[in-house]
């Protein structure tokens, strides 16, 4: 089940764009007009939407997630947690009635991919946090996750979980090794690549690859990058677009060289250490999920204290264990590498969930896709990917 949002057709997130982008005065929300009232001080729960398998559970009983039974036991608060994201845009349009109607949404906590995120602050959709009252997160928090451009300091989300998009070879099958983006297009590999549907999950690394700072690119850049593909295209030199099932293409040989997200990769060498996981010399993109509290919450206090609680070294060593991401929380590694456990402290040392400094180097967050250029920009994306 993926944890990225997968892009699968304009839909759903038309209306979103729509709306951000003819800037409807019944869409945005004042900021006087975001808080509700907060009744953490008397009713000791709080309602957490997330996506699928994010999140750690009991090996003997799926149905406990430790980490949120501790934190319930320490504060008291109970946590109505439920699995009910499984797209950006879809659960965009679930709760945007609520949202631009000035209503509840019914929940507390959210996680959604940053540049959704990006959105819901833009429309003034998720409240501002209270730092003093989140002590770890301030602490804690990686300083390259901090300032997003959509989020100058990020006051209106915290990274869930981050992660790195970049390519994902069998190296033994190519007998070659992957190193720059350009070398997805050589010869022996056509037909044997496969790219990400998603404009937002894909188009990031493509302009690393032609040498662009994705923190700034342009129209032209975006443009060029749409040229290259499409000529690719024509060229059957791209075997498909895909959501995460290039997991199973990969897995089975049928591809040979992807787009590809850092945590999949940790879970696929598991069973075939054959597949490695490529930040190409140009660079790659390093993104998050982000947890956010919509307008007019119920709980707002209640959820603030989960996210601090999850910036805790030690719970967020525990999360990382179980999710494979990048963890958000870098002193969560001598955490790790302090276990007994053999495999626990391994994970200390894997650069997909603590990235080095090498890596790190040629990591970057790309400039949100604006209001004003996701209608066009979408509409050109999928007629090449033919959504």
């Amino acid at each position: 089940m993926s944890r990225r949002s997968l892009l699968r057709a304009f839909g759903a997130g038309a209306a979103g764009a729509t709306l951000a982008g003819c800037g409807v005065p019944a869409a945005y929300v004042q900021p006087g007009d975001r808080a509700g009232r907060d009744f953490s001080a008397t009713d000791h729960t709080l309602r957490f939407a997330n996506w699928p398998l994010y999140i750690d559970t009991d090996d003997e009983d799926e149905s406990k997630r430790p980490t949120l039974d501790t934190f319930t036991e320490r504060t008291g608060i109970s946590v109505g947690y439920t699995e009910e994201i499984n797209d950006n845009d879809e659960f965009f349009g679930k709760i945007s009635p609520a949202l631009m109607n000035h209503q509840q949404t019914g929940r507390d906590l959210i996680v959604i991919s940053d540049w959704m995120a990006a959105r819901f602050v833009r429309l003034g959709w998720v409240q501002e946090m209270d730092r003093t009252e989140q002590p770890n997160v301030a602490k804690y928090l990686d300083p390259q996750l901090r300032s997003p451009a959509f989020d100058q300091g990020r006051m209106h989300s915290v990274p869930w979980q981050s992660g790195i998009t970049g390519i994902a070879y069998n190296r033994k099958k190519l007998g070659r090794e992957i190193k720059h983006t350009s070398d997805l297009w050589a010869d022996d590999l056509r037909g044997k690549v496969t790219l990400l549907s998603g404009l937002d999950e894909s188009f990031a690394l493509l302009m690393q690859g032609n040498g662009v700072d994705i923190t700034r690119w342009t129209r032209d850049d975006f443009y060029t990058t749409c040229d290259q593909v499409e000529k690719l295209v024509k060229k059957n030199h791209i075997r498909r677009f895909t959501g995460n099932d290039y997991i199973k293409d990969l897995s089975t040989g049928d591809v040979l060289a992807c787009q590809a997200y850092s945590g999949d990769v940790i879970q696929l060498q598991a069973d075939n250490p054959e597949i490695e996981f490529v930040v190409p010399e140009e660079g790659a993109e390093l993104w998050a999920e982000s947890l956010v509290i919509p307008n007019l919450a119920r709980h707002k206090r209640n959820a603030e204290k989960l996210i601090d609680y999850y910036y805790e070294p030690e719970v967020a060593a525990e999360l990382a264990t179980w999710v494979n991401y990048v963890c958000p929380v870098p002193a969560a590694r001598e955490v790790l590498a302090s276990a007994k456990d053999e495999e626990t402290a391994a994970l200390a040392e894997d650069p997909l969930i603590f990235p080095d400094d090498a890596m790190r180097a040629r990591l970057a967050i790309a400039r949100d896709i604006t209001s004003e250029e996701r209608t066009e920009f979408a509409k050109k994306w999928n007629s090449i990917v033919g959504l």
